[in-house]
């Protein structure tokens, strides 16, 4: 679990200082299984093909390599395996350039890197874009590294798998359409878990009341309740985050309608929460250490 610790905070600080890793996290290599997926006939069966048999092999070399070297192999594949399967964008810079853009048409157009759905353009209004910055961080960050620290490498391998089938264009635009909806349901699966800890995590980094508040309500709302694998909980959640954050004067600021306080706001609660996690990861390993 230390290794673990110390492979995250290590990918965190690679991707945020060098933006040229978007190059290096190439999945062309993944459309070969996705063809030899699209020629089953059963749905379940090909979205195994296309995203077990590659996680298999990343659990296979992760197996394999573990305890050689003193460790030193194992942590050095679980770390390439973590910094390819993030992003591929770093979320700092991607608002930021949104914060630089001179004019609205500029800042709508630099605003699109933050779409969760590539199939749709993203609205320059304040909750679409507290809501894409959200899902961004869930799906750049904290869901890669939620299976990371759970399953290892083949975890962040098969998080990211499926999410490039269920939600990118380059990758899903070439599935069945049963296929798709199989892996659209996996995503949201994947997504629950590491969803839910965010929303804890904002409870203790921002306004406890409001957070608690907006995910009962909305559970309480919701035709399944609380088995719901829907991630629009996390939409209300943030958005009631960043209201009450913004209204209670942070950064001497009010305005909750300015689309650019309300980004920021929200990225400034993605950083506490991620600060959450990283705490109770090292309270974790520093447990482990004298228990």
């Amino acid at each position: 679990m230390a290794l673990a610790f110390v492979a995250i905070l290590l990918a965190l600080a690679l991707s945020h200082y060098v933006p040229d890793l978007e190059r290096l996290r190439n999945f062309t290599w993944l459309r070969h299984w996705q063809e030899q997926g699209n020629r089953q006939s059963d749905a379940a069966f090909g979205l195994f093909v296309s995203i077990g048999v590659p996680t298999l092999v990343c659990l296979i070399l992760q197996l394999v390599l573990r305890g050689s070297v003193f460790g030193l192999a194992s942590f050095i594949f679980a770390f390439a395996v973590l910094v390819y399967c993030m992003g591929p964008r770093d979320l700092e810079r991607d608002v930021e350039a949104v914060d630089k853009a001179p004019d609205t048409d500029a800042r709508t157009a630099a605003a699109q890197a933050l779409r969760a759905d590539e199939s749709s353009a993203l609205l320059f209004q304040s909750e679409p874009l507290v809501e894409s910055a959200f899902l961004a961080a869930l799906r750049r960050i904290f869901g890669v590294i939620f299976w990371f620290v759970l399953l290892g490498p083949a975890g962040a391998m098969l998080y990211r798998l499926t999410q490039l089938l269920a939600s990118s264009s380059e990758h899903s635009a070439g599935l069945p359409a049963a296929q798709h909806d199989l892996a659209r349901k996996v995503a949201r699966l994947l997504d629950w878990m590491p969803a839910h800890l965010i929303a804890l995590a904002l409870a203790l980094a921002s306004d406890f009341d409001a957070v608690f508040k907006t995910w009962r309500d909305y559970h309480t709302s919701h035709p399944q309740g609380y088995a719901s694998l829907d991630p629009d909980f996390l939409n209300a959640i943030a958005r009631a985050s960043v209201d009450a954050d913004v209204a209670a004067g942070d950064g001497h600021v009010v305005d909750v309608h300015d689309p650019v306080v309300a980004l920021d706001d929200a990225m400034t609660l993605v950083r506490r929460v991620l600060i959450v996690w990283i705490v109770l990861i090292a309270l974790v390993v520093i447990g482990g250490w004298f228990a």
